[in-house]
C-alpha cells in the first residue's frame, strides 16, 4: 500500500518472524544483525538483554541507512536472555552446553528476559524489557537425553525452545508466553503502535488465512 511505512525484522529468528505473522505484521526485510552476544564479565541479565537487543537495532540501522528502498523503515531487534538468579545461560550450539543447561534448569525456576528495541523512521529509539518466570519439572536423566537427542535445543537460549518438545516440561509460568519463545508481542505491537506504525493494517488478510 502506497504510504504505508516499512518495517525491518533485525534476526533471522524463525520464531520471531512467526511470532509477528501471528500478530498480522510481516516485515518488509530481514536485516539479522551479527553481533558478538557474549555477556560482559559481571554483566547482569537484564543489562545484557537491553544492550544486545539496542546493539542489534544499531546494526540493522547502519545496513537499512544504505537501502534506499528501505531507508526510513520501523526497525524491530530483540534478544532474549535465560537466567538462574544472575547466572546467564548460553545459546547452546554443543550437545554438553545442552545437557549442562537442562541440567541447571531441572526442578527449578528461572527467569526469561526479552529486550526489544525499536527505532522510529526519524531515528528514535525506544526500548522495553520484559520477564517471565517458568518452573520446570524435575528432569530424568532419559528426559535430558531425549530432548538432547531431539536437535531442538540447538542455538537457543537457555538450551530450549518452550514452543516444542520442553513445552511438556513447563510446570508453572508467570508473565508472558511469547516472550519465552523469543518476541513479547503484547509489548512490541503496543510500542510500534504508539510510534505510528499501523498494527492491524494486516489483520483482515490475517483473518481470511485462519
Amino acid at each position: 500500500m502506497l504510504g504505508r511505512p516499512k518495517l525491518v525484522l533485525a534476526s533471522g529468528s524463525p520464531r520471531r518472524l512467526a511470532l509477528l505473522n501471528q500478530a498480522g505484521i510481516e516485515p518488509d526485510a530481514l536485516r539479522p544483525a551479527d553481533v558478538d552476544e557474549t555477556p560482559k564479565r559481571g554483566e547482569l541479565p537484564r543489562a545484557c538483554a537491553t544492550r544486545l537487543a539496542r546493539t542489534k537495532a544499531e546494526a540493522a540501522l547502519r545496513s537499512v541507512r544504505l537501502d534506499e528502498e528501505l531507508r526510513g523503515a520501523f526497525i524491530l531487534a530483540a534478544d532474549t536472555v535465560v537466567a538462574v538468579g544472575r547466572r546467564i545461560l548460553p545459546k547452546a550450539e554443543l550437545v554438553n552446553e545442552a545437557e549442562q543447561c537442562l541440567r541447571l534448569l531441572s526442578g527449578r525456576n528461572h527467569r526469561v528476559y526479552t529486550a526489544i528495541c525499536i527505532v522510529t523512521p526519524k531515528e528514535g529509539f525506544r526500548q522495553r524489557l520484559v520477564e517471565t518466570r517458568v518452573r520446570f519439572k524435575r528432569l530424568s536423566d532419559e528426559d535430558i537425553q531425549g530432548y538432547v537427542g531431539s536437535g531442538e535445543w540447538r542455538g537457543k537460549a537457555g538450551g530450549y525452545g518452550v514452543q516444542g518438545i520442553a513445552g511438556t516440561f513447563v510446570v508453572k509460568m508467570v508473565g508472558s508466553y511469547s516472550n519465552v519463545v523469543g518476541l513479547p508481542l503484547y509489548e512490541s505491537v503496543t510500542l510500534l503502535g504508539g510510534e505510528g506504525f499501523p498494527t492491524r493494517f494486516g489483520w483482515l488478510s490475517t483473518a481470511g488465512a485462519l
